[in-house]
């Protein structure tokens, strides 16, 4: 009996050391019935960094072709979204909600690569080009001048078609007026753009 006796006994210390090892080498590690994760588990809210420090997520913000701060701190951007065109979103000076989705000109033709937004005392002027491969170089067919005030869920728009595009905004009268313009080597056309009127008709000047 006491060979019996023996046996078990080391047997039994046989299991604790196997036990032991396993915890040692993590082997019962993971997750607890909290929840846990150490910032690694799949749907983690947070990370941890290599000092242990835990980093909570930066919030994602939407994302445009061009976005501006405007002098009274609100912001403004723009995206060329395919197959719908110009679209404009803005948020309050301080605020963390964008507006909705606005889509100040519609289109389905390709968007070019520039996209141009300038501000004049709060008002927001906006040039946006597009055509059949003009992403790639090719001339724009359909150009865009607009022009948004006050709380900017409104904006002035003007399509002038089979044109090289705008090259620059300006305000004259005290921002009252706002022109937008292109220079080649034979003529300057303008646009002008004013609070009374909206915009007048693209002017050709020989120069």
């Amino acid at each position: 009996m006491r060979m019996h006796g023996d046996r078990r006994w080391a047997l039994v210390g046989t299991a604790l050391m196997l036990v032991g090892g396993a915890v040692a080498c993590g082997g019962t590690g993971g997750t607890s019935d909290t929840g846990d994760t150490g910032g690694r588990g799949e749907g983690a809210s947070a990370t941890a960094s290599a000092t242990g420090a835990v980093a909570s997520p930066r919030p994602s913000g939407p994302r445009f072709d061009e976005e501006i701060e405007l002098s009274d701190g609100r912001r403004v951007g723009m995206s060329y979204v395919a197959g719908r065109g110009l679209v404009e979103r803005h948020r309050g000076a301080g605020a963390g909600v964008w507006s909705a989705p606005h889509v100040v000109y519609a289109t389905v033709t390709d968007r070019c690569q520039s996209l141009t937004l300038k501000e004049f005392g709060g008002t927001v002027a906006v040039i946006a080009n597009w055509g059949d491969y003009c992403y790639d170089g090719e001339p724009p067919m359909e150009s865009i001048a607009a022009v948004g005030v006050g709380d900017l869920s409104r904006w002035d728009t003007k399509l002038t078609e089979e044109f090289d595009g705008w090259e620059k905004v300006v305000a004259v009268d005290d921002v009252r007026e706002l022109v937008f313009s292109e220079a080649s080597t034979e003529y300057l056309t303008r646009l002008r753009w004013s609070r009374t009127a909206g915009f007048a008709e693209v002017e050709e000047i020989p120069r």
